[in-house]
């Protein structure tokens, strides 16, 4: 009987596999936590993500560091996605709406304490960006003279943390509704 070859063990990459690795646990982070709920065992996340422990403790040393991650890339998309001039304050809604759906389980951790200094320039970043795109909205005659910047801000905490309580099955019509206020709210008068 022929001998079959042994498995070739896994090449430790040491530090080159850092940036790889963190972005395989955001990854199933999202996975784990969408599946799961905050729930999940934080070391799920290394074995969906194909990592050890250590890997994982050594990028996110608590489920906030984490949440913090999954939420720094919503910001990023969002920065990226409003370049667009032809880009809407519904627009926004509808992606924070693919965000939120995403990252309900993180919504509670990041919402839970606003002021953590890791939290604080996530809330910074999104309020530029929100803040651009009232005054474009406002100046392309989309978007009334009574909208501020706060209120768009706070529309979409409000969408978001609705939808993270929403059960799956009736997200898409909570937000095809809460949509619909806003839209009716921010229209010119």
């Amino acid at each position: 009987m022929p001998t079959l070859p042994s498995p070739m063990p896994k090449t430790n990459r040491g530090p080159a596999a850092g940036p790889a690795n963190r972005q395989a646990l955001i990854a199933a982070a999202r996975e784990v936590y969408a599946e799961s709920g905050l729930g999940a065992p934080f070391s799920a996340v290394a074995k969906r993500a194909g990592v050890g422990q250590g890997s994982l403790y050594r990028h996110f040393p608590d489920r906030t560091a984490l949440a913090v991650a999954v939420f720094e890339e919503n910001v990023a998309d969002l920065e990226e996605f409003l370049t667009s001039e032809d880009r809407t304050v519904d627009d926004l809604l509808g992606r924070v709406v693919d965000q939120a759906v995403a990252s309900t389980a993180f919504i509670e951790l990041v919402t839970a304490d606003l002021h953590d200094p890791r939290i604080v320039p996530l809330g910074e970043r999104f309020n530029r960006v929100v803040t651009r795109l009232v005054v474009r909205e406002r100046s392309a005659g989309r978007i009334g003279a009574h909208v501020e910047p706060e209120d768009l801000a706070m529309a979409t905490s409000m969408l978001a943390t609705e939808l993270a309580r929403t059960e799956p099955d009736q997200r898409a019509d909570v937000a095809r509704r809460a949509r619909a206020l806003f839209r009716a709210a921010f229209a010119p008068r």
